[in-house]
């Protein structure tokens, strides 16, 4: 089966310093994978390079088995590569609603036409409702995003991807800065996409990890330390030991 995403031999380097360090990856269509390590693991730098942010100083980037280590972040997205991040990039000063729809023109290549006749696509309207209604934000449509509570937020990011059509989503700490109870109802949205989306997220919740990700790849100090299930990660003595038995850990 050819890898929804993959990586070979992955490295990015600033200077001498080497942030991840030959990281190999095959994520298979319709994963639910998880990025998990300790602070300064490599995890947000390498999600840079794989969604285009950042050029990887050697290996490559597979998507859907074609190469993708030199494509912009704007063609990775038509290819369906997506993400979110971990502090929130959303047009505060607009509606809900326009922040979404306005992601349906981008994927329809249509924001550059006059607004009054953008307006007169109803098609785009309706999708970019429907994203809302997924993620339960539909009756705050009208509201300007600046007056969002962050759980809001957090959720309206997700509207936004869905609206590009991603095939791959990657998901930078989509919980962030959020209460326990925000936090369920993000994964819960999360967990409710469709299955045939493969999911790339880093969390450092690990009860949220543990249930929601099939497979978890710990990264320390820029290199794998390891791979495998839920169960293989939490039975690890050393990810124990480096990761997970630190009071307080964060991914």
């Amino acid at each position: 089966m050819t890898a929804a995403l993959a990586t070979s031999d992955l490295s990015i380097r600033f200077g001498a310093f080497e942030a991840v360090r030959q990281v190999s990856l095959a994520i298979r269509p319709g994963a639910r994978h998880a990025l998990i390590g300790p602070n300064g693991a490599g995890k947000t730098t390498l999600v840079n390079a794989l969604t285009g942010s950042l050029k990887p100083t050697a290996g490559r980037i597979m998507l859907a088995g074609e190469d993708a280590t030199h494509l912009s972040e704007a063609q990775r997205v038509h290819k369906g590569l997506v993400r979110t991040f971990q502090i929130n990039q959303l047009f505060a000063n607009l509606s809900v609603l326009d922040n979404v729809w306005l992601a349906v023109l981008e994927r329809n290549r249509r924001t550059g036409i006059f607004w009054r006749s953008a307006r007169a696509d109803r098609a785009a309207l309706d999708e970019a409702r429907a994203c809302l209604e997924f993620v339960h934000l539909l009756p705050l449509a009208d509201q300007l995003v600046a007056t969002l509570p962050y759980g809001s937020r957090r959720l309206l990011e997700i509207a936004l991807a869905m609206a590009a059509r991603p095939s791959v989503l990657v998901l930078d700490e989509p919980a962030a800065g959020v209460p326990a109870a925000d936090s369920e109802a993000i994964f819960e949205r999360i967990h409710a996409l469709p299955d045939s989306l493969t999911l790339v997220f880093i969390e450092h919740d690990m009860r949220l990890v543990f249930r929601f990700a099939e497979r978890i790849t710990v990264l320390v100090a820029g290199q794998v330390l390891t791979e495998g299930t839920p169960a293989d990660i939490a039975a690890n003595p050393q990810v124990r030991e480096v990761y997970l038995g630190r009071r307080g850990a964060h991914a």
